[in-house]
């Protein structure tokens, strides 16, 4: 009976250098069955392929600084055997990756420094000057790397290698001006997944992550810069849900099995968790704008504002992110502009200022950039509100009481306004964290309350404050106690001449949500949600609704 299946060939091996791994990609003609075991005195590497054979020379890779000492081969009947002979021990761990649009089928062994089995990141020591201040800290990341070659422009120009480019000019800019330091995710051409891209960023305390892309699209005529934020609810453009799905997908691509980010069961955790992400994100718009109307003053823009899609390196819950593409790579004019170190100089200095002009306004507390007051023992500062600020928040991150704060600003009340502008003080005493603590305090439910209304003006979703007190409905009674986030942000009250006798329709604009509209409105989301037949509280931006008499 004739053979089914024929051998499978190595038609090619690529090594790539990480600053904690070395990676070996194998390309193969097809699928193989393989196993991988250990040897020692002296230490090596043993690789079995079956129904395999060698159709490359091992001896033209280079590998260097590696801790390989050398590649040898040996056909054992039908099967193939390679040796890898080891100049240290490392920890090994090989997996198959599929085709794509870019390779076929590839068997990758990864190799591990100090014995470990993942990519260890060592934790930054966050830099201090002298006065004991600390420097505000900027994590740029370079997209793609190693196996992963990014998006590809005519003459065969890389996206890896433009984007890291732009990181290393925006890294060389932060380190000179004072106050600042960068700190790249990746200094080479190597590959590190999504989930570790963030895993960097948060072991170096950064106060901001940055992503630097040159991403193409199917129609070369596509062009334009733009800045990204992390959508609530997916894409803000059919664009945008393309790249979005092309980044996300950019692991499979270099080798890592899972992209999500993990679930947390704790019912506390989770809506900490909620909180932070909304305050990152808040400071991710602010930053974003900035650097988007610098980059309009000499780019093209894809659009004429920030956009909003589910990128997964932009969902750290506990530091702003934000993404720059820096243009479709796909597009000849702008393919030829991104390979110029110029041009590479002009699109770091227009992130380098943006992230400037974002932590001129809104220092984290106890950094040099603070550090602005007449006296060593108090600096004083303004900070500017945007959506999702309650007075309570602003005074906890400043580290400050609300009564403080309302006092230093002369308000009568805890209103505060989208855009308004706060003083706000801090003391030398005030010590750095990594992200936020926010603490739980109570309320008591009165007379006109509802669900929406109290998680509108607690700054927290309706889904998180029923999870946080284990409610099934929006139903809640008069003297009951709820747990809430502290220092709400006080809505007017409904006057009588402002009761509503029918029903009126609202235009959904972007950052709404149900419980805001219906606190703004005075009625309940469950109100809302029965004028509009609405099965749960997913609405879009738009969407009319038609609000119930109050």
């Amino acid at each position: 009976m004739s053979a089914l299946v024929q051998a499978a060939e190595v038609r090619n091996v690529r090594m790539w250098l990480a600053p904690d791994n070395t990676r070996l990609v194998f390309d193969l003609s097809g699928p193989v069955k393989h196993k991988i075991f250990t040897l020692s005195n002296p230490d090596r590497i043993v690789l079995d392929l079956k129904s395999s054979r060698l159709n490359t020379s091992l001896s033209k890779v280079n590998l260097g600084k590696s801790a390989i000492r050398g590649l040898r081969s040996a056909a054992k009947g039908k099967d193939l055997r390679i040796v890898l002979d080891m100049k240290r021990r490392v920890r090994p761990k090989s997996f198959d990756l599929k085709p794509n649009d870019q390779y076929g089928h590839r068997l990758v062994l990864d190799l591990f420094n100090g014995g470990s089995g993942s990519a260890a990141v060592k934790k930054a020591i966050t830099p201090k000057a002298a006065n004991g201040r600390r420097d505000i800290v900027i994590a740029i990341d370079a997209g793609h790397g190693g196996e992963d070659p990014g998006a590809l422009g005519p003459g065969r120009v890389k996206e890896k290698v433009v984007v890291l480019a732009i990181a290393k000019e925006l890294k060389r800019l932060l380190d000179a001006e004072p106050g600042y330091k960068g700190r790249l995710t990746r200094s080479g051409d190597y590959y590190i997944s999504l989930r570790g891209r963030t895993k960097a960023a948060r072991q170096s305390n950064a106060d901001l992550f940055v992503s630097i892309h040159a991403d193409a699209f199917k129609d070369k005529r596509a062009k334009g810069a733009s800045v990204w934020v992390l959508s609530p609810r997916g894409a803000t453009s059919e664009v945008g849900r393309w790249l979005a799905r092309k980044e996300n997908s950019t692991d499979l691509i270099g080798g890592v099995g899972s992209v999500s980010l993990e679930d947390k069961d704790d019912v506390l955790a989770g809506v900490l968790l909620d909180m932070s992400m909304t305050a990152s994100r808040a400071d991710s718009r602010v930053v974003a704008k900035h650097i988007h109307k610098n980059i309009s003053r000499f780019a093209k823009m894809h659009k004429p504002f920030v956009e909003q899609a589910g990128f997964v390196v932009l969902k750290s819950p506990d530091i702003p992110s934000i993404l720059v593409e820096t243009g479709f790579i796909s597009n000849p004019d702008e393919a030829r502009k991104l390979k110029s170190r110029s041009y590479q100089r002009k699109m770091a200095k227009a992130i380098f200022a943006g992230i400037k002009a974002h932590f001129k306004t809104r220092p984290p507390q106890a950094t040099v950039i603070a550090n602005t007051g007449p006296s060593a023992g108090e600096t004083k500062s303004r900070y500017k509100v945007v959506r999702g600020d309650s007075l309570g928040g602003i005074a906890a991150r400043h580290g400050m009481s609300i009564a403080a704060l309302r006092k230093l600003n002369n308000l009568k009340t805890d209103v505060i306004r989208i855009g308004q502008v706060l003083n706000v003080a801090e003391t030398a005493a005030v010590k750095p964290v990594a992200s936020p603590v926010v603490q739980l305090s109570h309320y008591k439910v009165v007379s006109g309350d509802s669900l929406g209304g109290i998680a509108a003006r607690h700054g927290i979703s309706v889904a998180s404050l029923r999870k946080l007190n284990g409610l099934r409905s929006d139903v809640i009674r008069v003297g009951q106690t709820l747990k809430v986030r502290p220092g709400p942000v006080q809505l007017a009250k409904v006057s009588p001449a402002e009761v509503r006798k029918k029903p009126v329709r609202y235009k959904v604009s972007r950052g709404d949500t149900l419980g805001v509209i219906a606190a703004r409105n005075g009625v309940s989301v469950k109100a809302i949600r029965k004028e509009n037949r609405l099965r749960n509280d997913v609405i879009r931006v738009g969407q009319v609704l038609r609000i119930p008499a109050s």
